[in-house]
């Protein structure tokens, strides 16, 4: 994610700010990938703190129009809950946009989104023909450990969930073309296999024994649709992560060269390596906080190809170049 500069004054933005150190009031373009001062804001800033331009003042912007239904208010901190599962999502969003999805150049559909609080029944995340069901309450530090834990998870954020639940509906944006699926079956697999069984058959019997030599993570062995799903979020990781680093100044040997943009690189494993090279830096650096790494994961040959296929079809599936 870039770091931005301030529209009125000295110093820079963060993409989550909502006004400057002076506390003049600003809001994010997403079009123009820049803070405006005082433009049209979202309906949605004073309820769960959205910063991004509305086409007009009193609607909504581009990432709440896409939340078709919001979480019931009435449960415990659903609001708080939803602010910041919303702000994984313009977060996420952005990062896709720098790949043209969901832009008003993209001619395809935009997910619909179903944002839900917990009561005493568990939310099923997931995606079904377009529209992404995400439970808020996952933004919570204890419920989220928890559950990281029973499912042997390293890693489990709510940008996480957001990247690899908006993955499948990416892969159902691309499964509209034709010369997709052969290519698809052809690295992760037949897809059409039942999906039920596979995840009761991971649940109950757990991840082949050798599945770190051809899966990112255990999960991903389940089907291919998970094994799409947890590759392209592992690519948006990487790619967002080397982003990041460059665009907080931070300088390193494995940076191509000044000025170096990470979504414009067209060579997939240039851009993997380079990730790979920064995330084994930064989790030393982690490890001597006593903190668990950034980046957890081993790319092995089979994975490194995923991603690489990956990288080629989300870099040109939303305008087909």
């Amino acid at each position: 994610m870039r770091v931005f500069s301030n529209p009125v004054g000295s110093g820079s933005l963060w993409f989550n700010n909502l006004a400057t150190a002076e506390g003049i009031p600003v809001a994010y373009d997403p079009q123009a990938r820049a803070f405006l001062a005082t433009p049209p804001f979202c309906a949605n800033r004073e309820v769960i703190g959205c910063n991004w331009i509305a086409p007009k003042q009193g609607a909504f912007c581009r990432s709440c129009a896409m939340t078709a239904l919001a979480p019931d208010t009435s449960i415990p901190n659903a609001i708080p809950n939803w602010a910041e599962t919303e702000a994984a999502k313009r977060w996420v969003l952005d990062n896709l946009g720098r790949w043209h999805w969901f832009r008003p150049e993209d001619p395809g559909a935009p997910p619909v989104f179903h944002m839900l609080a917990e009561g005493a029944t568990p939310v099923p995340m997931g995606h079904v023909a377009g529209t992404v069901t995400i439970s808020v309450a996952e933004v919570d530090p204890v419920l989220r450990v928890t559950r990281r834990e029973a499912l042997e998870e390293p890693y489990r954020t709510m940008i996480g969930h957001m990247r690899h639940e908006i993955s499948h509906m990416l892969w159902w944006r691309l499964s509209l073309r034709e010369d997709f699926i052969a290519a698809f079956r052809s690295m992760f697999g037949d897809e059409r296999a039942d999906y039920g069984a596979a995840l009761q058959r991971h649940y109950h019997e757990g991840p082949p024994p050798a599945w770190k030599s051809s899966y990112l993570t255990s999960y991903a062995s389940a089907h291919p649709h998970e094994d799409w799903a947890e590759t392209a979020a592992h690519l948006l990781h990487l790619t967002d992560i080397t982003d990041s680093f460059t665009a907080a100044g931070l300088s390193s040997p494995d940076l191509p060269g000044r000025g170096w943009d990470p979504y414009s690189e067209p060579d997939a494993m240039r851009l993997i390596g380079v990730a790979a090279n920064l995330v084994a830096g930064v989790n030393h650096v982690n490890r001597s906080m006593g903190l668990s790494d950034l980046y957890p994961f081993v790319l092995s040959d089979v994975a490194l190809r995923k991603l690489t296929f990956v990288h080629d079809w989300l870099r040109r599936g939303a305008l087909g170049f």
